[in-house]
């Protein structure tokens, strides 16, 4: 009886070790909304990442569908677009739409690529790292949404905020001070609109 259960412990052993020694590839989901110009990344039905990106203007939109990834160049460049840099470049399109990293930041959350999807730098070189890792073929990229939506959303809320200095520019307003109320404040208030 004891050979039996030690035997039985030994063999578990085994079979915990040979299932932990090599881990299972996980399967990659990347999410593009082109109305709000964010992407999701989640690892095995958990998000592991939600940034800012650019995706296709509206002539030259990015494709919605659900595609598998193919190909990927860590130093690629456009030939199409003047050698642009697509650094960390993940293919998802025979036509060469790709998901890649690119240095117009400022521009991030709105659509400005001529059908790619950009990201920030260091973000492309994470989601590059992490499909070498888990394997093109366990990786799917999702693409949904409007990029005329974007691009309406993309008016005056999308901005940058003045700054402040510029409030300061130019004629002052009227005098918001009525008769009556004592000089120190209006003084202070015309030093501001002059300096």
């Amino acid at each position: 009886m004891r050979s039996f259960s030690s035997s039985f412990a030994i063999a578990a052993v085994f079979v915990f070790a040979a299932a932990t020694a090599v881990p299972a590839a996980a399967d990659v989901l990347i999410n593009i909304d082109k109305t709000t110009q964010r992407m999701t990344v989640s690892v095995d039905g958990w998000q592991r990442w939600d940034w800012p990106v650019s995706t296709g203007v509206p002539d030259r939109d990015t494709p919605s569908g659900s595609f598998k990834t193919f190909r990927m160049e860590k130093d690629h460049f456009s030939k199409e677009w003047d050698d642009a840099p697509m650094p960390n470049s993940i293919f998802f399109t025979m036509k060469g739409h790709a998901i890649h990293g690119s240095y117009d930041v400022k521009r991030l959350g709105q659509p400005a690529s001529h059908g790619c999807v950009r990201l920030a730098p260091q973000n492309a070189e994470k989601l590059f790292e992490l499909v070498k890792k888990e394997g093109l073929s366990r990786t799917r990229v999702v693409l949904t949404g409007d990029v005329n939506m974007a691009s309406f959303h993309a008016g005056p809320s999308r901005r940058q905020p003045r700054p402040f200095e510029d409030f300061f520019s130019g004629p002052p307003p009227r005098d918001p001070f009525p008769q009556g109320w004592s000089e120190a404040p209006r003084r202070r208030y015309q030093r501001v609109w002059r300096d």
